[in-house]
């Protein structure tokens, strides 16, 4: 491998000569061999279209120090950021400073350098042109809210969306379907299957909601606040201008936030929209495990509903098939609970003018997100679009339920209707059979007063 010689400010770096990466970001390669997490692609995303702004806003500001002629290279490299074609050039663990700040850099030197190489002469430097006006503690944090934003925006809620939508299909084809209800795992009153689904699109559709008042919150942008929220070395109307751009470039609504010692300092807006994806994440799998539950079988179980068979579930097994997208609800819900509490626990790590643990908050936020959006869609595609009732075995149940019985409280009262329960179970007879053996009523009463249909 070839390298060149790049300098910081502590000295001299061997880089690689095929990187766009200067000095401090080879440090941070070297000085954290931890892990295999990257930082976010996202994330690096994120901080481009920032510093693209910034430098928009730096030209008609200040003139003197950001020329038309640095400008225009300046974009162009930021905008090779943004597409996704210079990914090989960010390699820094999330496990490194705090504040973000080696993951900042990278951004900067590798702008700079690409820049450079656009402009055919070495006139950007990394921190003068490409971090004007900027701190990595009000850059990173802005990077943190406008990646947040956009990835729910443009990847979750979409998802979201498709799967309340094959629900409300499933409710319409299912309306004639009556089921035994199950509360405590046991058997309950009778309910249309197309009841029970549109408990599922609601908890849907109720998430939702509660994202998306989340996301006002994340709209407000630390840019402008640079090293403490202060605003050093930041022109008067940097913040308002950066965050006009940043909407301009993002097509999302983004506002500079008032009070930057706390944007710096205190991350409660992730952590309050990450408790809507933990939300989120709890009734997705309450979901999964109901139809998991309903699936069961094919002969042993509630056998209520077929789902898609996908793959072969054994190895040892012929034949045997199972619930495997459901599964992996169940496992990306667990993730997204463990991160919340990660995220909760690294934004009380806010030490004076400045959270900590920055990377750590970003990684499993985006990690919650796009964990949620990709298995529902999967499970969206492959399991709950292929939802089939098996009414014969949903009649079944419903005829040898016991707690039909309630549909004849109002006409015997309790106490009788609970003997006729005891007794069917006892004597393996049906609700009819025991409440005639015990004369409670006579054949023709029963007859006008039980319907289960009539229940739901």
């Amino acid at each position: 491998m070839e390298f060149r010689t790049e300098k910081d400010s502590l000295g001299k770096m061997q880089v690689p000569v095929d990187k766009y990466w200067g000095a401090q970001t080879e440090r941070s390669r070297l000085n954290f061999p931890i892990g295999t997490e990257k930082m976010p692609e996202e994330v690096i995303r994120a901080l481009a279209v920032l510093k693209r702004a910034a430098a928009a806003v730096n030209f008609l500001f200040l003139p003197e120090k950001m020329t038309q002629k640095k400008l225009l290279p300046l974009l162009a490299a930021c905008d090779e950021v943004i597409n996704g074609t210079l990914k090989e050039h960010f390699p820094l663990a999330v496990w490194q400073t705090g504040s973000g700040t080696q993951t900042n850099m990278n951004l900067n030197e590798v702008i700079a350098n690409r820049a450079n190489e656009i402009a055919g002469q070495k006139f950007l430097h990394p921190n003068d042109d490409v971090n004007l006006s900027q701190s990595s503690n009000d850059i990173f944090p802005s990077a943190m809210h406008v990646a947040a934003v956009l990835e729910q925006e443009n990847r979750l809620l979409p998802a979201l969306d498709g799967l309340a939508a094959t629900l409300r299909r499933l409710e319409e084809e299912n309306r004639d379907v009556l089921k035994c209800g199950r509360t405590h795992l046991q058997d309950a009153v009778p309910l249309r299957f197309s009841q029970e689904i549109s408990g599922w699109r609601t908890a849907l559709e109720s998430d939702k909601k509660m994202i998306i008042s989340t996301l006002e919150p994340l709209r407000a942008l630390a840019a402008g606040g640079t090293a403490v929220g202060t605003g050093l070395n930041a022109p008067e109307g940097f913040d308002r201008a950066v965050a006009a751009e940043v909407t301009r470039l993002t097509g999302s609504r983004f506002i500079p936030a008032e009070n930057k010692f706390h944007a710096l300092a205190f991350k409660n807006e992730l952590v309050f929209s990450h408790g809507a994806l933990k939300t989120l994440a709890a009734d997705l799998m309450k979901i999964a495990n109901d139809v998991r539950l309903l699936a069961s079988g094919p002969r042993c179980g509630f056998g209520e509903i077929t789902i898609p068979a996908n793959e072969p579930g054994s190895s040892i097994m012929p034949g045997k098939i199972n619930p495997t997208q459901c599964e992996a609800v169940i496992m990306a819900a667990a993730q997204v609970m463990g991160n919340d509490v990660t995220v909760g626990l690294a934004a009380s790590q806010g030490n004076f003018e400045l959270n900590v643990c920055m990377p750590l908050i970003i990684y499993n936020f985006l990690q919650s997100v796009r964990l949620l959006a990709d298995v529902i869609r999967s499970f969206d595609e492959r399991c709950a679009s292929g939802i089939r009732p098996v009414r014969e075995k949903m009649q079944q149940n419903l005829e040898g339920s016991l707690m039909t019985v309630t549909a004849l409280s109002p006409h015997i009262g309790y106490e009788k209707a609970a003997q006729i329960a005891q007794k069917a179970l006892r004597e393996d007879l049906s609700i009819r059979e025991a409440c005639l053996a015990l004369g409670f009523m006579q054949a023709d009463e029963f007859d006008a007063v039980f319907h289960p249909e009539d229940m739901v």
